[in-house]
Order: C-alpha cells, then sequence, then structure tokens
C-alpha cells in the first residue's frame, strides 16, 4: 500500500481531524474528554466474575526497551494530573490477529491493519465489541505473542510490524473514541505505507491534531485469551499514568476487570 507524499497526506490529515480547541485552548487531556462519569458508571457494571488482567510488560526485557506506555499530549501543567482520573472507562478489545491473521491468531510484520479489518473484527466478535464514543480501544495484532515464542526482541523494539495503517485516521477521528493502544512497540505499521523513510506518521497526526492519546507495548495475551473463551470482549480498564508534569509518555500498569 504506498500513500500520497507523506507532508501533503499529513497536512490534509491534520486539517481533517484537527480536535485542538474543541475543548478550549488551554486543555490538556484531548479525546479523553469524550469519557465523563456516566461512562465511568457504565463500565463499572460490566465486571461479572472479578477477575483482573494485568496489561503492562515487565521492564527487564534485555535489548527491547519494554515499557508498556501511554504517549499523550504533554502540554500543560496538569496533563499528568488530569489523565490519573480519564484513564478510566469501557475498554473494548478488537483481536485483529484472531479475527483475520493466521491461525496462531498472528499478523505478519508489515501488516496494516485497515478500516475494514477493525469492523471485520467488531462483526466477528460480535455485540460486546461494537466500538462507542468515549471507549478506550485495545487492538491486537499478536505480534507480542510471536515475538515471546521466537525470542525476537531486537526485531520487536525496531524491525517491522504490524499496526494500524495511517489510513485508520478518519475512522479514529469518526468514532469519538477516547484512547487506543496496540500491543506493538510502536502502534502503527512499520514500513508505513509511504515511500521513503517516514518516522510514525500516525503519531504525528493522532497525538497533536487530534489528541487522541496512544498506547504502545501493552501485553494483551491473557487477556485476549480470555475474552475468545468466554467471548465477552469489554470491560472495565483502568490505565492511570504516572502523573508526570508535561511528558509526552507515560508509563503505566493497565489493569481490565471482567
Amino acid at each position: 500500500m504506498i500513500l500520497g507524499p507523506v507532508e501533503e497526506e499529513l497536512a490534509k490529515a491534520g486539517a481533517a481531524y484537527r480536535n485542538r480547541g474543541r475543548w478550549g485552548e488551554d486543555d490538556a487531556l484531548g479525546t479523553l474528554n469524550f469519557v465523563d462519569d456516566a461512562i465511568r458508571a457504565h463500565a463499572a457494571s460490566l465486571v461479572r466474575r472479578g477477575r483482573a488482567f494485568s496489561l503492562a510488560q515487565g521492564t527487564d526485557r534485555a535489548g527491547a526497551q519494554v515499557v508498556t506506555r501511554w504517549q499523550g499530549l504533554g502540554r500543560g501543567d496538569d496533563t499528568g494530573q488530569g489523565l490519573r482520573g480519564a484513564c478510566t472507562g469501557r475498554g473494548v478489545l478488537l483481536d485483529v490477529g484472531r479475527a483475520v491473521g493466521d491461525p496462531r491468531g498472528e499478523l505478519p510484520d508489515g501488516f496494516p491493519v485497515l478500516e475494514e479489518h477493525l469492523r471485520e473484527t467488531v462483526e466477528a466478535q460480535g455485540a460486546t465489541s461494537s466500538v462507542r464514543r468515549g471507549d478506550l480501544v485495545l487492538v491486537r495484532t499478536g505480534q507480542l505473542g510471536r515475538v515471546r515464542r521466537q525470542g525476537t526482541w531486537d526485531r520487536y523494539a525496531a524491525g517491522d510490524a504490524p499496526g494500524l495503517s495511517f489510513t485508520t485516521l478518519g475512522w479514529l477521528h469518526r468514532t469519538e473514541i477516547a484512547a487506543v493502544a496496540t500491543d506493538t512497540c510502536g502502534l502503527e505499521v512499520r514500513p508505513s505505507g509511504f515511500t521513503g523513510p517516514v518516522s510514525s506518521p500516525l503519531h504525528r497526526v493522532a497525538v497533536p491534531h487530534m489528541g487522541l492519546p496512544l498506547g504502545e507495548m501493552w501485553d494483551l495475551e491473557t487477556l485476549s485469551a480470555d475474552c475468545a473463551a468466554d467471548g465477552v470482549y469489554e470491560f472495565l480498564l483502568v490505565a492511570a499514568p504516572l502523573p508526570v508534569t508535561g511528558a509526552a509518555g507515560f508509563p503505566v500498569n493497565p489493569i481490565a476487570v471482567k
């Protein structure tokens, strides 16, 4: 998939999906403003079994610099403070690896996850994976499971990877989700689909223009197995980052409760 000239595409997408100023010039939460008390109350009602899943990877993985994190707006003195409460709500898992991947439930490196794959996954999983305004959406590619099995941590950190295509920006904006996270190191597909070396084009629109927090290196393996077993893909998600003033990246130990 080859996209047009990168700077032209970035400019068009930035203008089309711009949320800056939507919640005031001093806003530090971006799309997390979509999460309100009613959404959090509903998310709490999703807890049926009381089973909790940590979605954080350990920090002792040699050579991979693994830190489960949010990439956020990084502006405003209270960014970290505000994020602490805002990152709690309805989590929904879109297990694209199982829906459209190989028999192991994995997407190959370099596989671009398109909007059609996200919609196909929702359809395959059923009603509990319908994506709603204010959701915290987790997209599983299966790459982490493959890396663990093969021991290819160097490729996880820097090599080709499955991930969200730049073309999913329209879906991310239109659905008015609060945040999105994946099990890969950089969230978006590598290579990007643009001609020539391009650094994180989806990030360059989603974070500064859309105000969408992006989660990277989340461990979705145990949660995804449980969701596949019971057919329930929605849960309470508590993913409060450390309150680091002015930071753009926040370490986090996300907890999903079903």
